[in-house]
């Protein structure tokens, strides 16, 4: 099993600065390849504490430069936000700098914040997605970018650095609802999954994915990816104690980034999917409720329990990939750092041992 981790640079609490949150993610990013990971990883949002990595593709270039060997992911590069174009360069740059160590992962975007900030319609974001992925993914592996659709318009252009090899079986999309993953589907990517619905759901959407993949690309889908919010101690009851702390509160981020505790979504075209989240928000003792479920689909524990979480997770989805995220909701670096080597030099050893 392929073991990653990744960097989310939070600031809930805002009791530092922004700028000792990316000190300190940073020094947690370049322990990624001395301890052992097989990938870092870094998410793209704007304009609030709840990820603080407006260009994840900058990031990953930085890391490029203070790495060898690990590969290097986007979770994920949100396409209608960007010109397309730009997007192709930049990935085409990003692995020519790292000799192809580049995982592209790419979504569509659910931030209202973030639509309205960049003065783009969210009921758009799907139809732009679509095309911005086609031309993109096409682009690579011909090495020029031409489209002609409804919202993206490009004349061809070469990619310059010209891509050297191909992306196909390194390019996945975030998708969390059930239209996303026919849209993934279509479009030829792998998944990327954070859990945060139950498990019945997921086997449902996967195999609906896995179905439409052998359709229209006449091969399997590529095993999924998925990450994980982990808190690993030697001690049970305080793994417990300190998961509903620092879990429960990123849990509390998502509400308020993704404005959950509204309705808005039942009214944007593309998103009534994400109405019933809401809905369980706002209901009485809803967010309680919630905050427990998201808490139950994570890897906390020991080491064992942390293994055995990360092990349930992969059988019941078929991935070979687990990435995990060890610093988020204001934890200190300390902590951040004692949890990060913790499961590095116990749990992650025992997992690339699995031949799933």
């Amino acid at each position: 099993m392929h073991v990653g981790m990744a960097v989310v640079f939070q600031n809930p609490s805002r009791t530092v600065s922004d700028h000792e949150v990316y000190r300190d993610e940073l020094r947690l990013a370049g322990l990624a390849e001395p301890l052992g990971f097989g990938s870092i990883w870094g998410v793209e949002h704007h304009f609030t504490s709840y990820t603080m990595c407006p260009d994840v593709l900058q990031f990953l270039s930085y890391m490029a430069g203070t790495t060898r060997r690990i590969q290097l992911g986007s979770m994920v590069v949100v396409l209608p936000w960007h010109d397309p174009m730009r997007v192709a360069e930049q990935v085409s740059m990003l692995d020519a700098m790292s000799d192809g160590r580049f995982v592209f992962g790419m979504g569509r975007g659910l931030g209202r914040v973030e639509f309205e900030g960049f003065r783009l319609d969210m009921e758009e974001s799907r139809a732009t997605f679509v095309e911005s992925a086609q031309m993109i993914l096409r682009g690579l592996e011909d090495g020029y970018c031409e489209f002609d659709g409804k919202f993206v318009r490009q004349p061809r252009r070469d990619i310059r650095p010209r891509p050297r090899t191909s992306f196909r079986g390194r390019s996945y999309a975030a998708a969390v609802s059930p239209e996303s993953s026919r849209l993934v589907a279509e479009l030829g990517l792998g998944i990327l999954i954070i859990p945060q619905k139950p498990w019945e759901m997921v086997a449902e959407e996967l195999a609906e994915y896995r179905r439409i993949y052998r359709d229209v690309n006449d091969a399997e889908a590529p095993a999924p990816i998925s990450s994980g919010w982990v808190f690993c101690d030697e001690s049970p009851d305080r793994a417990e104690e300190l998961a509903r702390r620092y879990i429960g509160g990123y849990w509390q981020s998502v509400v308020d980034h993704y404005e959950l505790d509204g309705d808005h979504f039942a009214r944007t075209r593309g998103y009534e999917s994400y109405a019933r989240t809401q809905e369980m928000v706002s209901s009485e003792g809803g967010l309680d409720a919630m905050i427990e479920f998201f808490l139950g689909l994570q890897v906390w524990g020991t080491p064992e329990q942390c293994f055995d979480r990360v092990v349930e997770i992969q059988k019941r989805i078929g991935s070979r990939w687990f990435n995990g995220v060890f610093s988020y909701a204001a934890m200190p670096y300390a902590e951040a750092e004692r949890n990060l080597r913790l499961f590095a030099s116990k749990v992650r050893p025992e997992l690339e041992k699995l031949e799933l």
